[in-house]
């Protein structure tokens, strides 16, 4: 095989043309014997085969710097640069599913938040400039979905200022980024995609010069950098070029020899230019084709033969919203949906294909969605804007000046919130529960289970005069946790022995993180330590029953998915302050560091929060209160 030939870029340069092609149907056809069996982001690595062997032969990583927003396109980058183990892919000590500076010099950007690398190719650029590197080069991949966003553009209106700054900026156009890209962007370049008068222009001029013998190649290059003029009359790339951008394509992104010499082209250009590539998603690979959602985006384990899963899903958080939302959108014409271009990923499909006149899906924007659901409320309607936790961060400042200073009738759903896991440091829904801490008037519900997601989803919508958020974590969504009685506004989940007049524990649970909770509870019962178990619901702000009822107990611990700066811990041990409880108060959380990727149970066993763990230490903490050691009933509780 050719794969096994290549341990890095270079060994691409001597292999002929028909030598890249087989190579080209290798990977895919690694991929998808690897991706199957581990699961991953499958259709976006098919479409980019061809393209990612062209950028290598031109460009000599990681001298100069291949970029990719986002990273999940970066798997045959992995291949061509000497990683070639996938069977480990998103697991614990395996790949990353992004680049990933800790496996490869040939690595530069780790977050995989769409739309940022303009912003990071510029700076590159520029410190090229500052210290005299002539010989090094820039290129950025983008899709056409991650040009949708905002930062994008910022980006572009910087590059194109330096019309002398080298910079080549490569659109792999697919016409998706999860699902089909949209917009007035994804309408501009569907035109030059469709219109090919030029490339037929130019290859039949191709094809008539190079019979002219000295000066038939020289003047096919200069008819292929024609002045905008001529390049207008007959396809409309205009845009790019009126903002100072060189432009080259559209290019058949599939055709190594093609791409090499735009690439090429583009390199020796002295100033920012584009290279416009059109790829197709899930390419060579029938099963992803055929998908019309997403082109397997991302799937979990699959059956090579027919991309079908191997195991049958159980309901998931996803599932429950999606489900719950068509009943509201029967229920209220006034409830309408949002999405950041994740349409499936969210499950807001199934609401807009029910109401397909009141569902907006406002592309890799999540400032402009918060801003445009700030004006959705104050027109009347009430904007459910579902989005990733970890991407909520993109777009606080509109959360905090646009929807929470006036009052917005607004409800934020975070799907994917705490430990994430396989998909790594930049995915985890870590930040969400600090960061809203801080805006006034928002509240905050963190459901246990599903049916108090479908009632919490119910309380939050019928919120008028200020966000409102709900969050839930990745996956399977557990049973159902019952409550036993009711305290204020917070559900009681287990409450100690009537005799027990001062019980030793309050312990705070938050979220999907009550069956642990649960757990810890019995773990201490066996140590003979009284606990209280209850579930705020809402954890922002923090309900008034709690400090009295923590008054009456001897401890109070918070357990939630969250980091532990700033957290639900903390908003916790304000309010005891406030109100002049004096009763010591432990935080279990995720500690603020960016976690590998891994197993979910992996990762929150290696942070400690797992029951045992907990329960260890709060034993020693109660024993510490009756003045005994700890380490012999710390040992009991394993």
């Amino acid at each position: 095989m050719l794969l096994t030939r290549i341990k890095g870029p270079r060994d691409l340069d001597r292999l002929s043309q028909e030598e890249l092609d087989q190579l080209a149907a290798e990977i895919r056809s690694f991929l998808v014997d690897a991706v199957s069996k581990t699961g991953g982001h499958l259709g976006p690595n098919l479409g980019v085969v061809e393209l990612t062997i062209a950028l290598h032969r031109v460009f000599d990583s990681p001298k100069d710097k291949v970029l990719f927003d986002t990273g999940h396109q970066a798997y045959v980058h992995k291949l061509l640069t000497g990683r070639q183990d996938f069977a480990g892919l998103r697991t614990k000590g395996g790949l990353s599913g992004y680049p990933s500076r800790a496996e490869s010099d040939h690595d530069v950007i780790e977050n995989s938040h769409a739309s940022t690398v303009l912003g990071w190719a510029d700076g590159l650029a520029k410190a090229n400039e500052v210290l005299g590197r002539e010989d090094h080069h820039v290129a950025a991949v983008i899709g056409d979905g991650a040009l949708t966003g905002g930062m994008a553009w910022e980006a572009l209106n910087n590059i194109a200022a330096a019309k002398d700054r080298p910079l080549v900026i490569v659109v792999n156009d697919n016409e998706r980024s999860y699902g089909p890209t949209i917009g007035g962007l994804a309408n501009h370049l569907a035109t030059l995609r469709t219109t090919d008068g030029y490339e037929r222009f130019l290859a039949r001029g191709k094809e008539l010069l190079e019979r002219t013998p000295v000066v038939g190649k020289p003047l096919f290059e200069t008819l292929h950098g024609a002045k905008k003029g001529l390049k207008d009359f007959i396809a409309p790339q205009g845009m790019f070029e009126d903002l100072g951008l060189k432009y080259i394509g559209p290019i058949d992104g599939h055709d190594i020899e093609a791409l090499e010499s735009a690439l090429q082209r583009a390199k020796r250009f002295s100033g920012p230019v584009i290279v416009h590539c059109l790829t197709q998603k899930g390419r060579g690979y029938t099963p992803a084709l055929e998908h019309e959602a997403d082109r397997f985006h991302a799937v979990g384990v699959i059956h090579p033969d027919t991309g079908l899963p191997v195991k049958t899903a159980a309901a998931s958080w996803t599932s429950v919203f999606a489900d719950e939302m068509v009943k509201l959108g029967h229920e209220r014409a006034d409830i309408v949906g949002i999405t950041a271009a994740m349409l499936h990923p969210v499950g807001l499909n199934k609401f807009a294909e029910a109401f397909p006149d009141r569902i907006y899906d406002v592309g890799i924007a999540e400032q402009h969605g918060a801003t445009s659901a700030a004006g959705l409320a104050t027109g009347g309607v009430h904007p459910v804007f579902a989005v990733y936790a970890t991407f909520l961060n993109r777009a606080f400042d509109q959360v905090l000046m646009d929807v929470a200073l006036h009052k917005c009738g607004v409800t934020f759903v975070l799907d994917r919130a705490g430990v994430t896991g396989d998909d790594g440091a930049s995915h985890n829904g870590m930040w969400d529960m600090s960061i809203l801490q801080v805006v006034p008037g928002l509240r905050l519900a963190a459901p246990r289970d599903a049916e108090q997601l479908r009632a919490q989803l119910r309380e939050a919508v019928e919120v008028k005069d200020a966000p409102t958020v709900v969050r839930y974590s990745k996956g399977v969504v557990g049973p159902a946790v019952p409550a036993v009685g009711r305290i204020g506004g917070m559900d009681v989940l287990r409450a100690p022995a009537p005799e027990v007049t001062r019980p030793d524990v309050l312990l705070v649970s938050v979220g999907a993180l009550a069956p642990m909770c649960l757990e810890i509870a019995g773990l201490l019962d066996k140590q003979g330590i009284s606990t209280t178990v209850v579930d705020p619901r809402w954890v922002k702000p923090v309900d008034e029953a709690l400090a009295p009822l923590a008054d009456r107990h001897r401890v109070v611990v918070t357990v939630e998915d969250n980091g532990r700066t700033g957290g639900v811990g903390s908003a916790v041990a304000q309010a005891l302050r406030d109100a002049g409880v004096d009763v010591p108060l432990r935080d279990f959380g995720i500690p603020q560091r960016f976690l590998d990727h891994a197993l979910r149970k992996e990762i929150m066993a290696e942070i400690g929060l797992t029951a045992p763990d907990i329960a260890r230490q709060v034993t020693g903490l109660v024993a510490k209160l009756d003045g005994r050691f700890d380490s012999e009933p710390a040992a009991a509780v394993d």
